[in-house]
């Protein structure tokens, strides 16, 4: 046995060894490695040759999955008279890499006839000087936050509310009317009882300005709703709740009375961030691609009530542990109208500035060509808030 193999065996029990004041003089050294160290070796040097070859094979060009779609959406002006026009839907593919949208996605600030003293602080504080006159809301809306469409909820109308007229919601049109040129979107206090009423009265103040009226759904007399549309040339709000089904029954009903593809917004009904979004995206794709594919009874335009974000509690609450609400509440709201944006939907009713503003940035692109667009700076949208 040789000397080496003699001292592995006396080392065969040993858990460690420690050599003190060891010194090795030689002229030449020869180091043998064990088969096992050999293999370990070999195999890192092949790995090191695939990896080499693999960095040298040509890149191939990505090229996105485009389809082709029979249907397409109907195109809806909203805006006329006195009224800037705005355009939505028109899309003939589902995805921006398929065909960029021939109009943009449209944001409309929400305005109320009453103080809104409820409202989230981040909101309240921009708009607390003008609650008291909804005609001074809308301007502030377009004058200083570049809105280019209102909402204006007629929420005094109903019952328990402030119980106000037809012949006040109107006056309360009116004034809105005279104060900004863009076009409206008029809704009800939610009573199925006096919307339609209310409604009426408001298309005949706005007549002529093509506003959309919001909104007709199967719970009210929605006959009432396209009537007033028809006779006083409006669009009308089709809204189901998270149900394609009942959203083709409703259009198909209101079409009956006379209004037509082009007269016609559909809302599916917009679920929270944490609180059903997941719902809102498969109908809202679903209801989108049943139109390409031909479903003429779902080939309209869609809205997203993305104000709702604000009712989940993360956008409002005061809880240290979830960071200020300065910050929270916009990012609930532009991440939810973000989602329904890539889905398909074209107009957006919403609540603060900020995110009116950002989300209004990034469906500009819409219109672009996929890969070629220049991306707007929202590197510092965060301290614009402080």
């Amino acid at each position: 046995m040789d000397k080496i193999s003699q001292l592995l065996k006396l080392l065969e029990k040993t858990d460690y060894l420690e050599i003190n004041e060891f010194r090795m003089d030689f002229d030449e050294l020869e180091l043998q490695l064990a088969p096992a160290m050999q293999r370990i070796m070999q195999q890192a040097v092949q790995q090191q040759a695939v990896v080499k070859q693999a960095s040298e094979i040509e890149s191939l060009e990505f090229t996105p999955p485009v389809q082709d779609y029979p249907g397409e959406v109907a195109e809806v002006q909203l805006g006329a008279g006195s009224r800037k026009p705005v355009f939505l839907g028109g899309q003939k593919a589902l995805y921006r890499f398929e065909d960029p949208q021939p109009n943009p996605p449209v944001v409309t600030f929400d305005v109320f006839d009453i103080p809104m003293p409820g409202l989230p602080r981040p909101i309240r504080e921009h708009f607390s000087d003008v609650m008291d006159h909804p005609g001074d809301w809308a301007k502030k809306a377009v004058k200083e936050f570049g809105a280019n469409m209102v909402t204006i909820h007629l929420i005094g109308t109903g019952p328990k509310v402030m119980d106000k007229t037809p012949r006040e919601a109107a006056q309360d049109i009116e004034e809105v009317l005279q104060a900004v040129d863009v076009p409206l979107v008029v809704g009800g206090s939610g009573d199925p009882q006096k919307d339609p009423v209310i409604l009426e009265a408001a298309a005949a103040a706005a007549e002529g300005e093509r506003c959309l009226l919001a909104s007709a759904n199967l719970d009210l007399d929605y006959r009432m709703v396209a009537k007033a549309a028809v006779d006083y040339n409006h669009a009308v709000l089709s809204w189901a709740i998270t149900d394609v089904n009942m959203q083709k029954t409703l259009n198909k009903y209101l079409m009956k009375e006379g209004l037509t593809p082009n007269d016609i917004v559909m809302d599916p009904t917009t679920c929270a961030l944490g609180y059903g979004i997941e719902f809102s995206i498969d109908v809202i794709t679903r209801t989108r691609l049943a139109a390409l594919k031909g479903d003429q009874d779902l080939q309209m335009p869609m809205s997203s009530g993305t104000t709702n974000a604000w009712g989940s509690r993360e956008a409002w609450m005061k809880n240290d542990d979830w960071g200020p609400t300065d910050y929270r509440g916009p990012i609930w709201e532009i991440v939810t109208g973000l989602t329904m944006m890539l889905c398909g939907v074209d107009i957006f009713m919403m609540l603060h500035p900020l995110s009116v503003q950002l989300l209004s940035e990034i469906g500009s692109t819409f219109t672009k060509e996929y890969l070629s667009t220049d991306v707007p700076d929202i590197s510092n949208w965060i301290t614009e808030l402080e």
